[in-house]
């Protein structure tokens, strides 16, 4: 999954891509770099990050939406927490709903359930704003487990399909820097489930810490991290830099048949 941010203010790409040409021609390079999902999002959802007003997020990406679902060739994902902007993406062509609130808003699911749409449920713990004051947990992986279990089984009840939800741990949304590597350890731990797992790691600054230094490219880190996911058959990984990413994969999947990134 490439991430397309059209925002002035994301933690890693913020502003590179916040013109709409600049944004369509990012996706249409991730996708001839070999991305399997373009993700289009335009409020950041980083630690302490302000709220975008809802007219402002519609501004950013319904435009870019509308030109990727006739000059791109893969789905869609709209990454948003507002009915009203996942609406307006779907009609506009995206195809899947990414909410980092994990469908938490009736509204959301009737969204989804009327369009037919995808389903990427995450967790968090509390929101972007307060969400890495001091997380707390008594089993970060077995917690999580219940809570997308739940979310899921909601989501079935409310007539989303089984094919078209994917679950996602929420890597750095409410968790500290143990927790995170702790569920990158227990990944394969998701897939009891049913549903695809799906992991965003990508640049996050757990990677800096490990390396002890937080200015460094994390790259390479999010390469070492995407291998262990790939070995926990991690189905969808989120990344800026698909072509890194999906070359370390070849080559993993080339050594370890069973796992296809292709």
């Amino acid at each position: 999954m490439g991430i397309v941010n059209i925002t002035p203010d994301s933690f890693s790409d913020g502003g590179r891509f916040f013109d709409p040409d600049q944004a369509v021609n990012h996706a249409l390079n991730l996708q001839s770099q070999g991305a399997a999902i373009l993700d289009v999002g335009g409020e950041s959802t980083r630690p302490y990050s302000t709220p975008v007003e809802e007219t402002e997020e519609l501004r950013r990406v319904v435009a870019v939406v509308g030109r990727l679902s006739r000059e791109a060739r893969l789905p869609i994902s709209i990454d948003t927490t507002k009915p009203a902007v996942a609406d307006a993406a779907l009609k506009a062509g995206a195809e899947i709903i990414n909410d980092v609130s994990g469908f938490r808003d009736p509204q959301m699911v009737a969204v989804a359930v009327r369009h037919g749409a995808g389903v990427c449920v995450m967790h968090m713990q509390g929101t972007p704003q307060g969400m890495q004051d001091q997380p707390d947990y008594k089993d970060v992986v077995e917690e999580i487990h219940v809570y997308l279990a739940q979310q899921r089984d909601m989501l079935l009840e409310c007539g989303v399909r089984a094919d078209r939800i994917c679950l996602d741990p929420g890597i750095g949304f409410g968790k500290s820097h143990d927790h995170n590597l702790e569920l990158i350890r227990g990944a394969a731990r998701f897939h009891d489930l049913g549903c695809p797992v799906l992991v965003g790691h990508s640049r996050k600054g757990f990677i800096g810490k490990v390396v002890q230094d937080q200015d460094v490219d994390r790259d390479a880190g999010t390469i070492a991290v995407a291998l262990r996911l790939a070995q926990n058959q991690v189905s969808v990984i989120r990344v800026h830099d698909v072509a890194a990413v999906r070359q370390a994969l070849l080559l993993f999947d080339a050594c370890a048949p069973g796992v296809h990134y292709r």
